[in-house]
């Protein structure tokens, strides 16, 4: 059997590491669920990128620049940080450099010490599952959360995804996060809405009122799509 893990924060991750894994990065509300509605939009890829200066530096090199610091969109971008934000109209075949507050540094965190890296959200759990079985290796849920910080949404998706891989019996819970991101799917999953309305994000995108796609964000497989990092950039392994 391969272990699962859960690391809640990538302040965490040195104690995750492991070359044999594939990490799933989770950034719920909302850099993987943007990042899944643009490769079901057909986007041609994204390039994460950690600062400012980075996305900055490719302005006017034919990439549509999407980018934010706590919710809100850099005077620079052209997009901001909503899945809304990446319809078909704006991104199918355009190349996205893409920097947020959380998910994009996570990302890079994850890249050099890992098999393979790839995107989780509510929006792709089935195609993400379905993948991770075929490739019956060890995996670690890695959660984003909130500048090193714990946060609810992540760990609750990565209960649910733990939850569906575990059911495989391919997968063994090798420590007491993934059981207890588990215990916190099943005790929210009848209500979900309900949790995110107590967690910090919900109440940051509030504020910003930023929170229209908090509902898109909770809903199962509306894009069917595994985006991997090739080393570079992003690209959706169910179009290759």
């Amino acid at each position: 059997m391969n272990s699962l893990e859960v690391c809640y924060s990538p302040a965490l991750f040195n104690f995750y590491k492991n070359k044999d894994a594939i990490v799933v990065v989770v950034d719920v509300l909302r850099a993987t669920s943007s990042i899944c509605t643009a490769f079901a939009n057909g986007v041609s890829s994204i390039i994460p990128v950690e600062s400012k200066e980075e996305a900055l530096s490719y302005k006017n090199k034919d990439f549509v620049i999407a980018a934010e610091r706590d919710g809100l969109i850099l005077d620079f971008a052209d997009l901001g940080n909503s899945p809304y934000n990446f319809s078909e109209e704006l991104v199918r075949g355009k190349n996205v450099v893409y920097s947020t507050t959380n998910g994009t540094k996570t990302i890079q965190t994850a890249a050099s010490e890992s098999k393979a890296v790839v995107i989780g959200a509510f929006s792709n759990i089935t195609a993400l599952t379905e993948w991770l079985i075929t490739q019956n290796t060890p995996v670690v849920i890695l959660c984003a959360g909130w500048k090193n910080r714990y946060n609810i949404e992540d760990t609750v998706f990565a209960g649910a995804l733990s939850e569906r891989l575990l059911t495989t019996e391919l997968y063994k819970s090798i420590c007491d996060s993934t059981s207890a991101a588990v215990d916190m799917w099943n005790n929210h999953k009848s209500n979900l809405r309900k949790l995110i309305d107590t967690c910090a994000q919900r109440e940051r995108l509030r504020k910003n009122k930023l929170d229209d796609c908090i509902d898109y964000c909770l809903t199962n497989d509306t894009c069917p799509v595994v985006p991997l990092f090739n080393g570079t950039a992003l690209i959706n392994l169910s179009s290759t």
